[in-house]
């Protein structure tokens, strides 16, 4: 009865083994998985069709930019976006700067990832349209939106208007 138990204790222990294993190999996946399932992306020709198709298009896209891919959180505020401004300049109603307060003020992280879109674009942040950081990089236009900063900005907006 003695080997019995210690060799199904055995078992139980090399089984509980294995599974710690493959979440520990599976857990990055099912977690790109996860975060992928709440991600919508979508690419259009021009500004205009991109404002017309999605609600959640920034106003200040102009309508003839061009070769727009657009990648956003379903579950938050987070946002990527890529233009080609026929202009090569930022659009109206866009600032230079850096937004935020102080000598110093630091860029909003990009929370978001996409092939399209330069993972270091966040250190070169030139200006800001609406609640979007951008760089502008000749006549490419690359904008991103952190979910958390826009909900501060927001509050802080309504508490201004009280």
């Amino acid at each position: 009865m003695k080997g019995i138990v210690s060799k199904v204790a055995l078992g139980v222990a090399g089984t509980g083994m294995a599974v710690a294993v493959a979440a520990v190999a599976i857990g990055p996946r099912v977690s790109e998985w996860y975060d992928g399932r709440h991600q919508r992306q979508t690419s259009y020709e021009t500004g205009s069709q991109a404002k017309a198709d999605g609600r959640s298009m920034p106003a200040w896209l102009p309508d003839d930019a061009s070769s727009v891919k657009y990648l956003m959180s379903t579950k938050g505020d987070d946002r990527l976006l890529r233009a080609t401004l026929r202009e090569g300049r930022l659009p109206a109603g866009c600032t230079t700067g850096l937004p935020g307060k102080g000598p110093h003020p630091v860029p909003v992280p990009v929370s978001l990832k996409a092939g399209w879109f330069p993972e270091s674009i966040a250190t070169k942040a030139t200006g800001s349209c609406g609640h979007y950081n951008v760089t502008l990089t000749g006549n490419q236009l690359y904008a991103w939106q952190d979910g958390a900063t826009l909900q501060a900005a927001l509050r802080a907006e309504h508490v201004a208007k009280r």
